[in-house]
């Protein structure tokens, strides 16, 4: 495995080794990485000739500095799972190498996704996104990118800046890799207590049971429902809870027959803020 800090390094390699037909498979991330980021890893694997995968702690896309300044940095291991996992090329660039002495995001255009969920609570979050995805999607030239599903709006966000920058790379999600208790994996976890871990397990019984619901239940009764269970939940909560259509990530007040929607959750247990998300088809 080979690991390159600067753009300069890393885009000669790519001269001497690739050739034109060559497949390219990227996997973006922040490090502090775990089995979801390693199945992302598995999968361009499957697809592609060669895999890289980026580790950059973005500054960007934090709307609180503390949320930065807590963000586990966990180089070494992270390295040392890459390789266990057979990924062929890192990227590891420092803050310097990718925004020089201007760290500022640029102003994207996402039709209205950046406004929903996420965008209501993390302000100028998806510009930072788009930033350092589109930066890295043009040093690398990726022929694919793989996302986890459980970042969905950020998925559908780096898709609609694919297409408006007219970028020629497929972005492909993957689905949700979970714990045994069912908690979406994520580099966050790691700063839940013990307790809070085991606890948070709610959060996916909950989208499971809101799937069911969907079929017999008013939108508004389910969201009332989600809003006791977590009320009565002495570790967690509910910032928001949401049924969104997939394509415009727009609220929607009742479910269409035929039609694709996903329930989206943030809760915060403590200061640990989690997010998830699950498909329902009608």
């Amino acid at each position: 495995m080979k690991v390159f800090k600067t753009k300069t390094e890393l885009k000669t390699y790519f001269k001497e080794i690739r050739s034109e037909n060559d497949k390219i498979g990227f996997v973006p991330t922040m490090g502090a990485l775990h089995q979801g980021h390693l199945s992302l890893i598995k999968q361009s694997k499957e697809n592609n000739h060669f895999t890289i995968a980026s580790i950059f702690v973005n500054p960007t896309q934090f709307d609180k500095k503390e949320d930065l300044d807590n963000y586990p940095k966990t180089l070494e291991s992270d390295l040392d799972l890459l390789e266990k996992a057979a990924c062929d090329i890192v990227f590891a660039p420092s803050i310097e190498e990718i925004y020089h002495d201007n760290i500022v995001s640029i102003h994207f255009d996402f039709d209205g996704l950046e406004n929903e969920m996420e965008g209501k609570y993390r302000a100028g979050h998806f510009n930072g996104v788009g930033t350092i995805v589109k930066t890295l999607f043009e040093i690398i030239a990726p022929t694919n990118a793989y996302f986890g599903e459980k970042d969905f709006q950020q998925l559908q966000i780096v898709r609609k800046m694919v297409k408006k920058s007219k970028l020629n790379v497929s972005v492909i999600g993957c689905p949700i890799y979970r714990e045994e208790s069912g908690l979406a994996m994520s580099s966050r976890n790691k700063r839940l207590s013990e307790k809070e871990k085991k606890a948070a397990s709610i959060i996916y019984k909950v989208l499971k049971k809101v799937v069911e619901k969907s079929s017999s239940e008013t939108i508004s009764d389910i969201e009332q429902w989600v809003s006791v269970e977590f009320k009565n939940h002495p570790l967690f909560d509910l910032e928001y809870f949401t049924i969104a259509d997939i394509e415009t990530l727009k609220t929607v007040s009742k479910l269409s027959p035929n039609s694709q929607y996903r329930a989206f959750i943030a809760v915060y247990a403590n200061t640990v803020r989690l997010i998830d998300n699950i498909s329902i088809n009608t």
